[in-house]
């Protein structure tokens, strides 16, 4: 969950211990322009590439006491961009912040975040919801961003955004030696050091990008130190727009998303479920 919503969780329930004692407490402070929460409803191009914004959502039918619910919410966590609240068949209120989700009841006098678990199913009902509601349209991405590799006739399409030093994304690129007809776009998404950005300007600024980074990310063969104009930054503000918070992040033809190193019958049986 986001650092800056568990800090404001954490100082409500200060200010809970706070107000038995006669005291009071603010929940936090105003939000710096560097921390604001990426709408899961607004994605698309960086705004160097027209800054295109789609919607991933559908509208929803008014419901007066999610509404109320808002408000409330709003009232006691003034500091949050709430990006919408929704009824649950389960008895409570789910707000979405960004990519994250918290539960509330109706007066909002009980906070929990997730994961929330069916314990019938054993399904992580928040991670599914975020899943659906942060899918994107397949079509919409800016593919020229992305190092393109066919394998087979590449029927299957699939778009990963990877860091260069992350382990589970070499896992992953073992796992993809596996499977055949796909069409694999790699968005190179330098976050886990100032090392990843050297490498991923070296790699993007290859003779042959797809090749180099599969030497990389395979074999361990750093590539050679190569100078052009890599699109860096609009990469790290496509990952932002669409909420990457960690890599690898795989996005499907059908527009949903996963996160990590899916191992190879999962990622055949997404890939297949997606077309």
């Amino acid at each position: 969950m986001n650092a800056r919503i568990i800090f404001l969780l954490a100082g409500l329930l200060c200010g809970a211990a706070f107000a038995q004692e006669g005291k009071s407490v603010s929940t936090g402070q105003p939000a710096d322009k560097a921390d604001k929460v990426y709408s899961t409803n607004q994605v698309g191009t960086p705004a160097a590439k027209g800054g295109k914004v789609y919607s991933t959502t559908q509208a929803q039918p008014p419901d007066p006491v999610a509404d109320a619910v808002k408000k409330r919410f709003q009232l006691r966590f003034n500091d949050l961009d709430i990006t919408a609240v929704r009824r649950t068949p389960y008895g409570l209120f789910e707000v979405q912040v960004g990519a994250d989700m918290i539960y509330t009841d109706e007066n909002v006098s009980w906070v929990m975040e997730g994961p929330l678990i069916d314990a019938t199913t054993r399904r992580d009902v928040t991670r599914e919801n975020q899943e659906k509601l942060s899918a994107v349209q397949f079509a919409d991405l800016p593919l020229d961003l992305a190092i393109k590799q066919v394998k087979g006739k590449g029927t299957r399409k699939l778009a990963i955004f990877e860091d260069p030093n992350c382990g589970y994304c070499k896992q992953l690129r073992h796992t993809l030696k596996d499977v055949d007809d796909v069409t694999i776009y790699t968005f190179l998404f330098p976050i886990l050091s100032p090392d990843s950005t050297v490498k991923v300007r070296d790699v993007w600024c290859a003779a042959d990008p797809g090749k180099t980074w599969d030497d990389w990310m395979l074999d361990g063969k750093r590539p050679a130190t190569v100078q052009c104009d890599a699109p860096i930054d609009n990469m790290l503000a496509l990952g932002r727009q669409l909420m990457v918070r960690g890599t690898p992040t795989i996005f499907f033809e059908d527009g949903t998303r996963a996160s990590g190193a899916l191992p190879l019958a999962q990622l055949q049986q997404r890939l297949s479920a997606s077309r």
